[in-house]
Order: structure tokens, then sequence, then C-alpha cells
């Protein structure tokens, strides 16, 4: 595999995919023991003052988005500190919202088009705040495959949308396509169904990539899938269409075979937004879920969770102190997982999760005044990625947080 709104949807519109308000708090108790780490912000932008790291592999190299001074966004890649622009596929803005990078040095993101969209729908690039909202706002987004230079369309599933969220080592792509379907679960413009879909981007090829569709659940309308593991192993969401974005597409979280057949995972006991964002080449999985007490039903009050592989329940990693809401977007072999920690009176903050003890990661550092937001992916080695809130500029940038190694 490698060395985080969100899927289909997926993660919580104002956490994951937009830009946020961020607090920089006056204080930052020391919560727990932990790794102590080195903090380099990837200062190289494409000219805006937004820029994350969203994946990380072997090689240390970084995938995200860079905001451009015209407001765009677009899919970066970061290489020794430097920044390429990973383009689009005609349209204004282009970003890799998930872990979509592998060690061979494929990306895998969304990208706007410069079709138009015949039913006008809001699809889950701009929907979710994945990227901008272009004008006119009616352009289909499409999934793809970057390397050397060269960036692939992803095909849907017959209808006119897609999007790409994983990748393994393999080649093997994850994410959702639009069906030709017009599905009558579906709600706030969104006409067409989905379903999770996989990609294989095979050595030597050329052109638009063909998908197969994983299904959802026996009863469910609409699928997607988030991360893909290198036994073939991909986790996701199954429920009705919905808006395109998590709620109540994510009714059920799901793990496919590596034969595509479906299962169901342990959930915090919610009725909605079930949504596994990564799993380990172990099995285990990791994300957030409603726990009970939606109020109205859909509301996002989700947690972060963690599931070995095998148990009979999901653990609730709970938040930081004065958060209401977390999020894990990832997890490396030796189990440590990554996320976000927000909402309620304390500031949004990175946090890291290991031994079964939740961590702030601004306590693991000392980079003050800048505070490290969010953390979206974690290698096997520990190094982290995410965004940094600069204390003197202002600017958010994406980071790279190394373990320092402690003397035996």
């Amino acid at each position: 595999m490698r060395s985080p709104i969100p899927l289909f949807v997926l993660a919580t519109l104002a956490a994951c995919g937009g830009e946020d308000r961020i607090v920089r708090p006056t204080d930052s108790p020391q919560l727990a023991t932990g790794p102590s780490y080195t903090v380099a912000k990837l200062t190289a932008t494409l000219g805006g003052t937004q820029s994350r790291g969203m994946a990380i592999n072997g090689s240390g190299w970084i995938a995200g988005f860079s905001n451009r001074s015209d407001g765009t966004r677009h899919a970066a890649l970061w290489r020794n500190g430097a920044i390429t622009d990973l383009e689009t596929l005609g349209g204004p803005s282009s970003t890799v919202p998930w872990q979509g990078l592998n060690d061979a040095g494929l990306v895998v993101g969304i990208s706007q088009t410069d079709e138009v969209d015949p039913l006008d729908e809001d699809w889950s690039c701009e929907l979710g705040n994945f990227i901008p909202s272009p004008n006119p706002t009616n352009l289909v987004c499409r999934g793809f495959v970057w390397q050397n230079g060269l960036m692939r369309e992803l095909a849907p599933l017959g209808g006119n949308h897609s999007f790409a969220t994983g990748i393994n080592t393999l080649g093997q792509v994850v994410g959702w396509g639009e069906t030709a379907v017009h599905d009558g679960t579906c709600v706030d413009a969104q006409v067409l169904g989905f379903r999770a879909a996989i990609w294989e981007v095979k050595p030597g090829s050329k052109g638009r990539i063909k998908a197969r569709e994983l299904p959802p659940w026996p009863g469910d309308s609409a699928s997607a899938a988030t991360a893909i593991n290198d036994a073939g192993q991909a986790v996701g969401i199954s429920g009705r269409c919905d808006q395109a974005v998590g709620r109540f597409s994510a009714l059920r979280a799901i793990r496919w075979d590596r034969n595509g057949k479906p299962d169901t995972l342990p959930t915090l006991g919610g009725l909605t937004w079930h949504t596994p964002m990564d799993i380990n080449e172990h099995g285990d999985v990791v994300g957030f879920s409603n726990p009970p007490g939606e109020s109205p039903e859909g509301d996002f009050i989700a947690r972060a969770f963690f599931w070995a592989d095998g148990a009979a329940t999901a653990t609730d990693l709970r938040t930081l102190p004065g958060n209401l809401f977390s999020q894990a977007f990832a997890i490396n072999e030796r189990g440590q997982v990554v996320g976000i920690s927000f909402g309620g009176t304390a500031a949004t903050h990175a946090f890291l999760w290991q031994n079964e003890v939740l961590l702030d990661l601004n306590d693991l550092v000392d980079i003050a005044p800048d505070v490290l937001v969010s953390a979206q992916d974690i290698d096997d080695e520990g190094r982290i990625t995410g965004r940094v809130l600069d204390g003197t500029t202002g600017e958010v940038l994406a980071f790279v947080a190394t373990p320092i190694a402690v003397a035996p």
C-alpha cells in the first residue's frame, strides 16, 4: 500500500472538505505522553494560502492539494519539498481528497472536466466541498489516476460522474461512480444512483480506464468505496442514494473481500454516517460513525472509531477535551491511527491514537505558534501528513511530522 468528505462521500463537509474555521488556542495542556516529532512545513504552494497533505508514501512523497491565487484548487505532489501541479481533466479544479498515493508514485483523486452535466446535479465533488464550485457550477467531475506527468480519467458506471479515493500497490483504485439509473432515493438535486467502483491500472495502458462495480449490501441502492489494501480488501459505505455525500448513503459500513463480496462491519450504534476511511494490511479499519442520539436523523455527531479485524465491536476513540466530534482518517501497519478532533469549545486539532490512548498531536511537537489542525495520513514508519496553521502568516500549509528516534 502506501508505506484522511467523504466518501462517496465522505467526511464531514466542514472538517474534511472545506476550509473550516481554525482557531489558535491560548494554551495546549499536556494530556499524555507519546512519541515526539519534528515538523516540516511544505511552504511550496501553487499561489494560494490553503494547502493540505492528504497522503504519504514510503518514499516520503506527499499528495494533496494547493489552492491557486484565482481561487481554484489543483491536486499537488510534493517531493523533497518541491511541488508539482498535477493539473486537471480540463476543468478549473482538481484535488486528492483521500489517501490516494501508492509507493510506485501513482496518485488518484478527482477533477472537474470541461463537460457540462446534462442533469445539473450537486455531485459529491462540489457538494462535499472537496473542490470549489466553478462558474458555471454544472461541470462533470471524474476520478483520475496520475503517473509521470500524465492524468488519466476513471470512467463512471454508466452515468456522468466518478470519484476516486484510494489505491494499493497493485494499481487497484477504488471510489464510486454514477450509474445510468434514476434512483428515487436520491435527494438535493442528485438524480442518478451511484455504486462503489474499482478500476485496474494496467502497466503501459493508456486512455480512459473502465470501472467494475462493488455492490451495495443487499436491499441498499447505493455504495461507495473509500480505501483498499494490498490483499484486495476494500472498505466503504452502503445505504441509499441520498445526497451522494455520506449521511443516509452511509447506513452501513462495508468491507468487500478480494472477490467483491460485501460484508457489514460493526458501527458505534447510530443510524447514519458509518464511514470507514482506511484499512491496513491486517484488515483493521478506521473511520467515523455516529453513536446513538441523532436528532434529527441524519445529523452529523460522529466519533472516530477503530475496528480490529474479526472483533465483535468497534472502539469509540472519542474526542480531545472540549471537542464534540472526531474522525479517524488513516491507520498504519503498527496500528497507529491519525485524524481530527473538532467542534465544541476547543480548537480543531490533529490527533494520534496508539496503545489505546488518544493524544493531541500538538502536545508531541514544539512548533508554537503554529498549530497542527488535521492529520490525514500516516505511513508505516510513523510519518504523518496533514495541514498546519502558520501562526505568523495565517496560511494553512501541508506538513510532514517525523518521529524522533529514541536512543536505546
